[in-house]
């Protein structure tokens, strides 16, 4: 088989490349290691940037997201029962939309098969062979079956645990980390939101949030241990705590009922550079993974998208190479600063187990700050609605 562009990974940020690719007429083949039912049983974030809003628009994938999506003016930030509001629009003019993951994956999906786009699933054993050399091509197996496919360019959306990071040799990869001391818990309940905006909560015992997916869909998280597992928490104890965590008259609304879903997730800081080895390309998480506090991770690989697409395009129409070659360089320019504001906006909502009476009057300074000073509040909302790419 041959194509233009091997995409490893059939998440959103591999199938919003391909249809971008598709509109320009760049042929594509995603390669997928799990079945299309479970990639759209992944429970994940539903805070889009308008960049993103933008890239599903070009990529002709935005009819749902705009009839369906939640548009958000501002976010709520609260410690003990003072609450207060960044807004948006006022500091930047720009909104937020809230629609989940899932769905962005399901439009894209749709619009792949409504292509005739090549995809394929259950992919075991992907080696990608040559990418430092003109002949690169990519090996790999289905039920049991050896295929090839010889590209041009390889784009690995395929997650930090994929191959595709893995590929680049050690001498040339550079990776930095943080792991945080703590994870999120979270619920997917059906049952109305809380509040109509989100609630990030800074709590003495611990940090908390409330989200949602649609107007009947809630989703919410507390901070817990690392050694905890979802089935130590029931639904009862889920909400008794989460009560405790936000402002009083926002416990008081709440409505809660059983969960539909149940996880904990580890919180980590991580980039690799460079995010190019010869042809092949970084995307997404395979490149760099951020805490979830801010909505940064399908965000960012969005981000990761629009240079990629853009540089790849240029090769293709205009036979010039000066996007790909500077895709490494933009790309990680703006993921640094997403690493920024989530690593920021962690240490400031979040309890951690070393924390003095210092630290957290330090935390409490800052969150008064930010409640009581303009400029501080425009410069936490023009990273939350997304720094221009």
């Amino acid at each position: 088989m041959k194509t233009q562009v091997a995409i490893i990974g059939g998440g959103p940020s591999g199938l919003l490349l391909a249809q971008l690719l598709h509109r320009r007429g760049i042929d594509s083949v995603v390669l997928e290691r799990k079945t299309k039912d479970y990639v759209l049983g992944r429970i994940r974030a539903g805070v889009l940037e308008q960049g993103l809003v933008q890239l599903m628009q070009e990529a002709g994938c935005a009819d749902r997201l705009h009839a369906e999506g939640l548009v958000h003016d501002g976010t709520l930030i609260s410690y003990g029962d003072t609450m207060f509001r960044i807004d948006f629009t006022e500091h930047t003019g720009t909104p937020v939309i809230v629609y989940g993951q899932t769905e962005v994956t399901r439009d894209l999906y749709a619009a792949r098969e409504q292509a005739g786009g090549a995809t394929e699933f259950n992919v075991d054993n992907v080696v990608i062979r040559g990418a430092d050399t003109d002949a690169c091509h990519v090996t790999y197996t289905v039920h049991g079956q050896a295929r090839r496919i010889d590209c041009d360019f390889v784009a690995g959306c395929d997650g930090f645990h994929g191959v595709s990071r893995q590929t680049i040799p050690l001498d040339v990869r550079c990776e930095y980390e943080k792991v945080y001391p703590f994870g999120w818990l979270g619920i997917l309940s059906e049952t109305p939101p809380v509040n109509h905006e989100l609630i990030y909560a800074n709590s003495p015992r611990g940090f908390a949030l409330c989200s949602m997916r649609n107007d009947n869909l809630s989703r919410y998280y507390i901070q817990c241990s690392l050694s905890d597992k979802p089935d130590d928490w029931t639904d009862e104890a889920f909400w008794q705590e989460l009560k405790r965590r936000i402002p009083a008259d926002q416990a008081a609304r709440l409505v809660t009922g059983p969960s539909i879903e149940k996880s904990i997730a580890p919180l980590r800081s991580f980039v690799t550079e460079p995010m190019r080895w010869g042809r092949l390309f970084l995307c997404g998480d395979a490149a760099h993974i951020v805490p979830p506090t801010g909505a940064k991770g399908l965000n960012t690989a969005a981000s990761d998208v629009h240079y990629l697409y853009n540089g790849l395009r240029d090769f293709y129409e205009n036979g010039s190479s000066a996007g790909i070659d500077s895709y490494s360089q933009k790309a990680l320019a703006r993921v640094w600063k997403a690493e920024r504001f989530s690593w920021w906006f962690s240490s400031l909502m979040h309890r951690y187990p070393d924390q003095s009476e210092f630290d957290l009057k330090m935390q409490v300074a800052d969150l008064e700050f930010l409640r009581t000073n303009m400029a501080a509040q425009k410069a936490m909302a023009e990273n939350y609605i997304g720094l221009p790419y």
